[in-house]
């Protein structure tokens, strides 16, 4: 690629191979000492909307989303399931998150059972002696830091089951920690000898109190030995979909419209190991024949959202999956090289484009279909693993060739995604990957502007801002001080839509319960029972959905410049501007997307010219996402705190002033002929 351009790319390695510029934001603590830093300007702010110019296109396919198995983002997470350690494989020697009920004088033990496996691929049981028969002795689970009780509420419960002497009933409730206010409840009559599974619903009075307070529980009365495996526990879903996912979190996502989900993620997908990379072969068909896998960040993924639930979520969205595969190395810098030892991973990585887009008629199509879904998934990109800069062996060239060649004799429409650049070969797409402080990330709004478009189109696969290095945020979710300067980098990546063909912001998802998250700042944030948007998902939600099919050149001059320190060690700051702005068009009705953000706590007065018009509508819209200090935010106890608000404006023109709020990003919507 063209690298003439004067900024820096502000890409550096840490912690566990994922891309970090750890560079702090030194802004000063009071957030208006920033004006102090303004340039003065030459005069009046003006920006010129060129409708006589000629505009590239914008990309169809360029805000998306990226996911992958960080804080808890599946399970405990989007995935609806609620009981964690569910198939009792988290922990080698001890049922972690579940607990011994005696009540009544009852008394027992558990402990794991290697003995009586429930099949080959959940190995491992739990085992429930009761010694003392009393009121109850059961097993309780704590769920994902709590249980969410909602009024109204069924909830599915399962689990497989067998007992050294038929008998029963076995309860199973919904219940205070304590176990004195029961919820909802159910029974199952007997427990066989022979394992067999059993569902019951939960169903919570309409008077229930929201909590998530609150813990899962089987139990019995009877004397004698019951092992238990695949405990479930499920509440209604997304278009009450079985295996699905949780509505408020899945409805955050269906609101931004995104294009394209790039899965199954960037760690995710390598592992710690190559034997402990993404399985995606063993995350298809039944649950009771999915072992689960060990993750990237030290908790063990059910895989319970496996690749034919990913396929789904994206038409959920209606959006395009993005599929990345596994190509040979793994985090611990484990690296097959190119030839006979890479093949059986091109081989595998052919099988699961197959699976994706084959027919029924393909072996792996045919699998798609028993497992559900016969008509083939739409797919353009493939991306050939995952951050192979961390890969010091200089494989990569080879290794993606190989791969290029293999699938592109196959499929020879996708494009195929390089994570590092490639000298022998020009890939289809390359994948830039930044988490840079606020003033880099405002800087880094030109980075494209003069770029060749003679060689690989660019996705930037993972970005976001970042306050400082690795300092704990609370919330784990961006204020709006980080929100403007992921705003201002949109309005260069849109910009430049020809060349930038998609972006997604990193990570997506955070359980903001401190024992269940790894990173922060992260996009969407939640616990058991609640969850909310960021002002960056707000801002990337009023992007994505306020745009047209055409860049519109604009020119924006006389705008103030302010100092910012931002990576370390500078010296002497960066001066960055106080406006960003692009604008883009709807061929067919004519409509203006501009979009303007103001870094500022003043308002910015705008001169707005729309030149090569006949004929611009007196009236419009605004949305505007606005706060009086860049430290505002988001949380679980204040989820819409900021949010976008959208208004009629009037007085527009081909000529017209407009006033930007401080610490603003702005849409002005109206049409031009």
């Amino acid at each position: 690629m063209n690298t003439s351009n004067p900024l820096p790319v502000l890409i550096a390695p840490a912690l566990a191979a994922c891309a970090l510029a750890l560079f702090p934001n030194m802004l000063a603590s009071n957030a208006r000492a920033q004006d102090a830093g303004l340039g003065a300007p030459g005069g009046p702010v003006t920006l010129n909307i060129n409708l006589d110019k000629p505009g590239v296109n914008v990309s169809p396919m360029l805000y998306g989303l990226m996911t992958e198995e960080i804080n808890h983002g599946y399970d405990g997470g989007l995935y609806a399931e609620l009981i964690q350690n569910r198939v009792f494989r988290d922990d080698d020697n001890n049922p972690v998150h579940w607990s011994l009920v005696q009540d009544g004088g009852g008394a027992g033990t558990i402990a794991l059972d290697k003995t009586q496996p429930l099949n080959d691929a959940l190995p491992v049981s739990l085992k429930l002696d009761v010694t003392q028969p009393g009121t109850r002795v059961g097993v309780a689970n704590d769920g994902y830091w709590g249980i969410p009780v909602k009024p109204s509420t069924t909830y599915r419960a399962s689990f497989y089951a067998k007992a050294s002497a038929a008998g029963g009933p076995v309860t199973v409730d919904i219940e205070s920690p304590d176990g004195a206010t029961v919820y909802a409840k159910a029974q199952v009559p007997n427990i066989t000898t022979a394992w067999q599974r059993y569902e019951v619903p939960l169903t919570t009075d309409a008077n229930a109190q929201p909590t998530e307070n609150s813990r899962f529980a089987l139990s019995t009365a009877a004397s004698g030995t019951l092992w238990l495996d695949l405990v479930s526990l499920f509440p209604p879903t997304y278009n009450d979909q079985p295996n699905g996912f949780r509505p408020d979190i899945m409805q955050l996502l269906v609101d931004m419209h995104p294009k394209f989900l790039r899965l199954p993620g960037g760690n995710y997908l390598e592992g710690n190991t190559i034997d402990t990379r993404f399985p995606w072969k063993k995350t298809l068909g039944p649950l009771d024949h999915r072992p689960g896998h060990p993750g990237t960040w030290k908790y063990r993924s059910s895989d319970g959202l496996g690749l034919l639930e990913y396929l789904e979520w994206c038409e959920d969205m209606k959006a395009e999956p993005v599929l990345a595969v596994f190509a040979g190395y793994a985090l611990n810098k484990t690296t097959t090289q190119p030839g006979p030892a890479l093949q059986p991973f091109v081989d595998e990585a052919l099988e699961e484009i197959e699976y994706v887009t084959g027919g029924t008629e393909t072996k792996w199509g045919a699998e798609r279909a028993k497992d559900g879904h016969p008509a083939p998934f739409h797919l353009t990109y493939v991306e050939i693993g995952n951050e192979d800069f961390f890969d010091k062996s200089g494989s990569y060239e080879g290794r993606y060739t190989q791969f290029y060649n293999a699938i592109k004799a196959k499929y020879p429409d996708l494009q195929l995604i390089a994570t590092t650049q490639v000298k022998s070969m020009r890939p289809d797409v390359l994948d830039e990957h930044y988490y840079l402080a606020t003033g880099d990330m405002e800087s880094m709004a030109t980075r494209y502007d003069h770029f060749s478009r003679s060689g690989p189109k660019i996705f930037d696969g993972e970005w976001a801002t970042r306050r400082g290095p690795w300092k704990k945020a609370t919330p784990a979710t961006p204020n709006l001080g980080d929100a403007l300067a992921d705003a201002a980098w949109l309005t260069g990546l849109e910009r430049n839509s020809d060349l930038v063909v998609m972006q997604c912001y990193a990570p997506l998802f955070v359980n903001v319960n401190p024992r269940a998250s790894q990173w922060d700042i992260d996009l969407i944030g939640y616990d058991a029972l609640h969850s909310y948007g960021s002002p960056s998902y707000y801002a990337q939600q009023m992007f994505g959905t306020h745009i047209g099919d055409k860049v519109v050149p604009i020119d924006l001059q006389n705008v103030a410049m302010q100092a910012k320190f931002a990576r370390k060690p500078a010296k002497v700051p960066q001066q960055v501007p106080v406006l960003y702005a692009v604008a883009t068009r709807d061929s067919k009705t004519g409509t203006i997307f501009l979009k303007v953000v103001n870094t500022v706590g003043t308002p910015q007065d705008v001169q707005i010219n729309v030149k090569g018009a006949q004929e611009v509508a007196s009236q419009g819209t605004s949305v505007v996402l606005s706060a009086d200090n860049p430290e505002e935010t988001n949380s679980i106890n204040d989820p819409t705190h900021l949010v976008p608000v959208t208004a009629s404006v009037s007085g527009l023109g081909n000529s017209f002033t407009h006033t930007f709020a401080p610490y603003s990003v702005n849409i002005l919507q109206f049409q031009a002929r």
